[in-house]
This record gives C-alpha cells, structure tokens and sequence, in this order.
C-alpha cells in the first residue's frame, strides 16, 4: 500500500528560501527636473519634449518591474531626475506595491500634493522617502537648485509629508549657498521622527554622467570640498572612526588589475531609456544592456579607452523571455571581469592598500575622463587625507609605497592607537593636499553610503 503524502502548511519563516537574484532595483523613471541645480550630474530640463518622447512609457516600466519581481526584487527605488515628474507616476507606484516590492523614492518633495500624500498614507511605501536639502531658507536652497520660488514648494511637500505621517529621511548637498547652514538642518532633521542618525551629505560631486558638458563639469569641480575640508566634515561625526575601524579590516587592501571589486553588476539600475548599467554612475556605452533590445549586446572585445580591456565576446544567448535575466547572469558576469591596463593605473591604484577608503571606480573614471581605469587624482587626494587623519600614512607617504600596510590596518582595526610616522595636522588647518584646492572629492557625501 502506498505511504499517505501529506501536505503540510508553513509559516513565512518556516518555508524554504532560494536566495533572490535580484535583492533591489533602481529605475530612473525620468532625467528631467523642476530644479536645475547647480552641481547636478544628470539633470535635463522639465519640459524637454525630446528627452521626454525618449522615455520609457508605463507598459515598459511595469514590464521592467514584472521581471524583477520574478527575480525575487523586494525593493524598488524610483529615482531621477525627479520621479514625480512621471503623470504615471502613481500607476507605478501602485504596480510595484501590488507585486509586493517595497517603494523607495528620491525625490526634491516639490511634487508632493495632498493628493500623492494621501496615496502614501494609505498605501504605505514599506521604506522611507528620501527627500534632499537644498538649503533651509529661500535665498540659499533657490541659489542652489537654479529655481525661483523652489524653496516655497519644498517646504509645502514637507509640510503634507508631516501632515499625513508619512516616514521621510533627509539629508543635503553641502553647496556654497547653504554651506552655513549645516547647524540650523540638522537641528530640523533631528525633529523628524525616522531620522535616527545624523543626516548624510553629499560633498564630493560626480561629474555628468553622460559626459555631455564640459562647460558644466568644470563648475562642479569648483564646488568641491578640498580633500581636507571633507575629512572635517567626516568627522563631525562621533562615531567616524569607530566605523573606520570596523570598516578597515573588511575593505582595505590593493585591488590588483581587477576593475571591478565592488558591487557593481550585481544588481542594476535602469535608466530613464531602457538601458540596464552595473551602476548608477557607469554610462559607459559599452558597459550598458538596452532592455528595448534596440542594440542587444553592444561588441565588447576592445572598450575606447585607455587600453584594451578584453569583456568577452558580442554578448549572445536567449534574451527574449527575460531581458534583466539576461544582464545580470550573462551581460554583467562577463564585464565584472574587465582589467586595467593604463599604466598609472597599475602603478598606483591597483597597488595601493587604500581602496575601503578611496572612490576610485570605472564609474568615476568614466565620468573624470571618459575611460575605465585612469586615476582619478582629485578623489586619490580625498583617500590620502582621510588616511592621515586616521594614522595609516604619514605625511607626504604614498599608500602605494608602503610595504607593511597588513600591520598598520590591522593595528588600526584594533584600537592600539597606530600612526603612521608623523603627526596629522588640524584637517580644518591645512591647505588642500598637495597644496591644490580645487582637487576632487567623495561623490559619497550622502548616506547610503553617503557621508
């Protein structure tokens, strides 16, 4: 006789779990915006009906998002631009919550309407809204974001946010207009229920990601903080160096020939067009995947840069039924194993053990010089000062010269109160490394990994 099967009824925790091919995804639903701030990398104007008729349309959003879900994506982040921008832009957020992702926005808060704020407070977006600072008074925040009478719609989206208790984060670009007001923002992000640290900063600004103004990156270069102007600004933070440390014995180490030892291709963000990148900043055309299918598998055997960094062969395989299967297992796998070749490159950054600390990215590199692996020095200064700061490098000592770099990370690591050789001076006294103000900085500043 056979044996009785049984069907037996798990709870959620109880049920197997197959790990998620996609844990979260960015989607740029638009590169258009109401502001027009003065260090954005990517920003188009509000109204550019060219840039407009590129987007996706809804169908292809919601398919995008259909195939994350299959994925096993718990998160989607609608970012921008500005997200609100989208007439769509409720029809796709109740899409993606009826799939059962969790909805993080990025958003200036001008879009807000009583309307959008009753959506989220009956229909909670499972994460916080992020909503970014330009200033905290209508001289400081309109100089920044290049927009009269933006302050005034900022602080009315604000305003319905708290009105309907719909969880919200802040955090700020640290801009010439509003750099006086750091005390005065934080004090307001300290009244906000779900900020339960000190609010993040942007500071070290990215260049246009796309490359598609000279003109532009030179003024966003003078927005900067100096290398040293943004190690006092890190620590301001009390637990600054305890999470160095924590951090230390993880992430430092030279990264060898390999670009890519970071995240990037794991997951993906899909721009405003349909193009799924490794990361939000790589543009690169060779290191894209277009969704649309307009141009499937772009021919990676040599990338236009500095050398010839060999990807695999033209990208190839069944793409139809899953066109985000497709990059993520095939497309990206292949590009995460591009190497360096510039020579500076392998001089300094594929041997220096400064890498938990420094921005230095194909990414970055793309957007300073168009390539994959050149150093970028502004952000090499950036690493450099917070080293000193922290007593892994003397004063004037190349990370890429020093030998026994294990024992100082792991002394550091420790708390045995290591420094290396010299001294570090007052960081908010000394002149920018290597006595240039205007080098380049952590486009980190914000939290989410952003300062």
């Amino acid at each position: 006789m056979p044996e009785p099967t049984y069907v037996v009824k798990l709870k959620p925790h109880q049920a197997p779990r197959r790990a998620a091919l996609l844990g979260e995804l960015d989607i740029e639903l638009t590169e258009r915006c109401n502001n027009a701030c003065i260090h954005c990398l990517i920003n188009q104007p509000e109204n550019d009906a060219d840039v407009r008729s590129g987007e996706m349309d809804t169908a292809f959003v919601k398919d995008i998002l259909r195939q994350a879900a299959d994925l096993g994506c718990l998160t989607v982040r609608f970012t921008g631009g500005e997200p609100l921008l989208r007439d769509d832009f409720a029809e796709l957020y109740l899409f993606a919550r009826r799939l059962g992702m969790h909805v993080i926005l990025f958003t200036n808060a001008r879009r807000i309407t009583p309307e959008l704020a009753q959506l989220f407070a009956r229909i909670a977006p499972g994460r916080v809204v992020e909503v970014t600072v330009y200033g905290m008074h209508a001289e400081s925040y309109d100089a920044a974001a290049a927009s009269r009478g933006a302050f005034a719609e900022f602080w009315r989206g604000v305003e319905l946010l708290r009105e309907y208790n719909i969880p919200f984060i802040v955090k700020q670009s640290v801009l010439p207009p509003n750099r006086a007001e750091s005390a005065e923002f934080e004090a307001f992000a300290a009244t906000l229920p779900r900020m339960e640290k000190q609010p993040g900063y942007t500071m070290n600004f990215e260049l246009r990601a796309r490359r598609d103004n000279p003109a532009k990156n030179r003024f966003i270069q003078t927005l900067r903080l100096s290398p040293d102007e943004t190690v006092a600004m890190l620590a301001r933070d009390p637990n600054y160096r305890k999470s160095m440390r924590e951090f230390a014995g993880k992430f430092m180490g030279p990264p060898g020939d390999k670009l890519f030892n970071c995240g990037a291709g794991h997951g993906t963000c899909v721009d405003a067009y349909g193009k799924a990148q490794m990361c939000m900043g790589l543009r690169h055309p060779a290191m894209v995947y277009d969704l649309r299918g307009d141009d499937v598998g772009a021919d990676l055997g040599v990338c236009p840069d500095s050398g010839d960094h060999t990807t695999g062969d033209r990208a190839m395989g069944d793409h139809t039924g899953s066109p985000l299967r497709y990059a993520l297992t095939e497309f990206f796998p292949r590009l995460r194993e591009t190497r360096a070749t510039n020579t500076d490159y392998m001089n300094r950054c594929a041997r220096c053990f400064l890498k938990g600390l420094c921005e230095q990215c194909p990414a970055k590199s793309w957007m300073e010089h168009g390539t994959l692996d050149r150093p970028v020095e502004y952000l090499c200064q950036v690493a450099h000062a917070q080293a000193r700061y922290l007593g892994l490098v003397a004063e004037n000592e190349k990370a890429w010269e020093v030998v026994g770099w294990r024992e100082r990370v792991a002394r550091f690591a420790r708390d045995e109160g290591f420094r290396a050789a010299a001294t570090f001076r007052n960081p908010q006294k000394r002149s920018g490394a290597n006595g240039t103000a205007n080098a380049k900085e952590r486009s980190d500043g914000s939290v989410t990994r952003r300062v």
